[in-house]
């Protein structure tokens, strides 16, 4: 008979030095993070889903809830990741936040494209989707005016669309760190230059770009940081639950892309980083010349100090542009994402938006 002498793992911790110990518990933590434990739930917020059109759906939230807010807000996002970014989770949600301060809130969720919506241009989006979502959100809300949100690439396709329809009742425009002005758009400028990124093979070739090489891309922006540092971040900290919470969320989020239709992609690529058409009056959707000077709503104009997808100077151009009597630009403390994710979105990017819509949605 023979006897095993090998201890017990975690009373042979109990013996060890604090630091060993401590730094033992961090590493198992984040592997039962990274391999065992499930994505967490995202986009909590009450809603029912009022219109759909192929892949979108347009949502009204937290429909039982009084609403005191006259005008309706519709929000419209990008056509890259997913749009839950804007309601993350409870207390970390924008559309949580002004539901509960007694907004009408919606959201137009583009959906996921198939390889069947590879033909899908930007023309169909600003001209089919949004119009028929600004319709219904009026139809819905029984109100005469609407406040459009528009966030990243979603508030570029936004100001499109309130430039060709000036006839419509949109009385408030807000942008999210929206790129208007690509004349110098840090290394994307560099990495899809005409001569170096051939474009149209790209888009022929594959039809449908996938999310993960557009990640990969903004990713290239800060490698080491947007590479390792989550990893190193969740190591050094996974002893806080709160943050381990947090870091779950975005992570998930962040590796929730959406593919690129190959068309719209082209246009966005072609007209707007490498040709600079918006900012200089030289897009046309559909046939229609898109003037930014026909935008009369009132206009806050919001950028992220720290922002390397859309940095301020992309996005301010655009209060130079518009014929708004009321335009505001807002420079925050913050990057691209943590505009609408975090403490300081918490803190300072929803009181913000609540404040201004509510004081420019009185009779």
């Amino acid at each position: 008979m023979s006897y095993s002498k090998v201890m017990d793992p975690e009373k042979w911790m109990e013996t060890m030095p604090y630091e060993m110990k401590t730094g033992f518990e961090r590493i198992k933590r984040v592997t039962d993070v990274l391999t065992n434990e499930p994505d967490p739930k995202v986009g909590q917020t009450p809603k029912e889903i009022i219109w759909t059109k192929n892949k979108a759906k347009l949502y009204r939230y937290q429909t039982s809830m009084k609403k005191t807010n006259a005008v309706p807000i519709l929000m419209i996002y990008a056509l890259i990741n997913k749009p839950y970014i804007l309601d993350l989770t409870p207390g970390n949600s924008l559309i949580e936040y002004l539901t509960n301060q007694g907004h009408d809130v919606y959201l137009l969720d583009w959906g996921t494209a198939g390889y069947e919506d590879r033909n899908m241009k930007l023309d169909n989006y600003i001209l089919d989707y949004i119009p028929r979502a600004v319709k219904k959100v009026l139809q819905t809300s029984d109100a005469e005016e609407i406040s459009l949100l528009g966030y990243c690439m979603g508030g570029t396709m936004t100001s499109i669309f309130t430039a060709l329809h000036p006839e419509l009742p949109i009385r408030n425009l807000v942008l999210l760190t929206s790129p208007i002005d690509f004349s110098d758009a840090g290394l994307y400028t560099n990495w899809l230059d005409k001569r170096y990124f051939n474009l149209d093979k790209l888009v022929d070739t594959l039809g449908l770009i996938p999310h993960d090489m557009i990640d990969f891309g903004n990713k290239l922006l800060n490698p080491i940081a947007n590479f390792y540092g989550p990893y190193v971040s969740l190591a050094d900290r996974a002893d806080n639950e709160e943050f381990v919470k947090s870091w779950k969320l975005m992570q998930k989020w962040l590796n929730d892309g959406t593919p690129f239709p190959g068309e719209a992609y082209r246009q966005w690529i072609g007209e707007f980083y490498q040709e600079n058409k918006l900012i200089k009056d030289e897009l046309y959707i559909r046939g229609r010349k898109v003037e930014l000077s026909k935008i009369t709503a009132n206009l806050l104009n919001i950028a992220g100090k720290h922002d390397v997808i859309a940095s301020p100077k992309q996005v301010e151009p655009l209060n130079a542009k518009v014929s708004s009597k009321d335009k505001t630009f807002h420079l925050l403390n913050t990057g691209h994402v943590s505009v609408v994710v975090g403490k300081r979105a918490i803190q300072t990017t929803f009181p913000l938006i609540d404040k201004w819509l509510t004081n420019h949605s009185k009779d």
